[in-house]
């Protein structure tokens, strides 16, 4: 019977006897055949174990600490997965032999001599120390995506707001371009006049764009991976267009709970260094086959994975993971969203407005996406960032603005 075993170095395999074999045992078996101390191994059936930051996190994991459990019991079979991590280095067998030709050793090629020196490694620490989310907003994002999409189809959306100088991310409110979602692909139609009218509000605001925020559907096969090789080419890009350190990709999902129902899961991450410089450098294969396993990254030239040279790379390389909290921001998330199906019309905004009718007119319109909206309906455009700047300060709308919005209302 033969198991996978994936660890930080990629993908190797263990020939082990049958599904009686004990956990003691796969663990003798996996210090023969690949190098590594029995006890400085620890094995898992969950890919989160690849992800740890300290010793303490591994206690975690513990659904293959009883060295006498037979691999039966954890319904491992011919072609199962099992995840190791282990610190320190190895010293891996088999590597690629060298050929000399003639008495200065194989010529190398400039493409070569690149590829010897580009190593990728496991990033240990994020750029920001974690990211919170504006709790009304990441409900209606999650919301919409479990009740509407059911999950069926890929949805996605940049995150506004602030970064502090601890390196905190705050976000306050979720950007919804026009979109293409599908199955296993998110395609964003972006509209530039648009996304200058969003930076323009944001700004007023007092906020930023600080990073990407996208689902996964139930038909991805995500047992092996947290970002397929897509989603990680489209979070690398998005990374290094911002040129924000500390840029964050959020992905939202559902996950089975310990009853068997589901529940919607976030989990945030920085594309690592390396990764956005090997983006920036060409290095991704951009180009995907039906056969292309999605929980790998193909390379246009070999790097150094765990001292081996390898053309695919395990995706969880290039992630670092990122805490999530969350906060009650000053912005409510009641009108209706951008881009969506249920488009906002005067009708909407006359609604919003008598639904808060008893608060100051200032707090009435302190929603990023009715201020959208608003900049986007009868040429408002470059007056929306003036009542941006508004509510960030919570100072008065002058009046000739606020008659000329419930005017505008008032033809629905």
């Amino acid at each position: 019977m033969l198991l996978r075993i994936r660890s930080r170095d990629g993908l190797e395999r263990v020939q082990v006897g049958g599904p009686h074999v004990s956990i003691s045992q796969l663990n003798a078996l996996i210090e023969s055949q690949l190098q590594i101390p029995i006890h400085n191994q620890t094995l898992s059936t969950d890919r989160n174990l690849l992800l740890v930051k300290t010793p303490a996190d591994l206690l975690r994991f513990t659904d293959m600490s009883d060295p006498s459990r037979p691999l039966s019991s954890l319904n491992l079979s011919h072609g199962s997965v099992v995840f190791l991590y282990y610190q320190g280095e190895r010293t891996v067998r088999g590597g690629a032999p060298v050929c000399p030709a003639g008495s200065f050793g194989r010529k190398m090629t400039m493409d070569d001599l690149i590829a010897k020196q580009t190593r990728i490694t496991r990033q240990e620490s994020p750029h920001c120390d974690s990211v919170s989310f504006d709790r009304d907003s990441a409900n209606a994002f999650q919301r919409y995506v479990n009740e509407t999409l059911a999950f069926a189809v890929k949805r996605g959306g940049f995150m506004y707001g602030t970064v502090s100088e601890e390196g905190r991310v705050e976000v306050d409110f979720i950007y919804e371009p026009p979109q293409q979602g599908m199955e296993d692909d998110l395609i964003l139609l972006r509209d530039p006049e648009e996304e200058k009218l969003v930076d323009a509000i944001a700004a007023g605001l007092g906020r930023k764009r600080v990073g990407f925020i996208f689902t996964q559907t139930i038909m991805q096969d995500k047992k092996d991976y947290n970002f397929s090789n897509k989603e990680v080419l489209q979070a690398a890009e998005l990374h290094a267009e911002s040129g924000l350190k500390e840029w964050v990709t959020v992905v939202v999902k559902l996950e089975a709970n310990e009853d068997g129902d589901a529940d919607v899961h976030f989990e945030a991450f920085q594309m690592s260094d390396m990764c956005v410089k090997l983006f920036k450098e060409g290095w991704f294969v951009t180009e995907f086959g039906e056969d292309d396993d999605p929980k790998l990254s193909k390379m246009k030239k070999e790097v150094v994975v765990g001292g081996k040279d390898v053309k695919e790379v395990d995706n969880d390389f290039f992630l670092v993971v990122v805490k999530i909290i969350d906060h009650q921001g000053p912005l409510s998330s009641t009108f209706p969203i951008e881009n969506r199906n249920n488009l906002a019309t005067m009708r909407t905004l006359k609604n919003h407005l008598d639904r808060t009718k008893s608060l100051p007119f200032v707090k009435r319109i302190a929603d990023f996406h009715l201020l959208l909206f608003l900049a986007m309906s009868h040429g408002l455009g470059s007056d929306v960032p003036a009542l941006a700047e508004c509510v960030s300060t919570e100072t008065a709308v002058p009046e000739g603005y606020q008659l000329l919005i419930e005017s505008m209302a008032s033809t629905s």
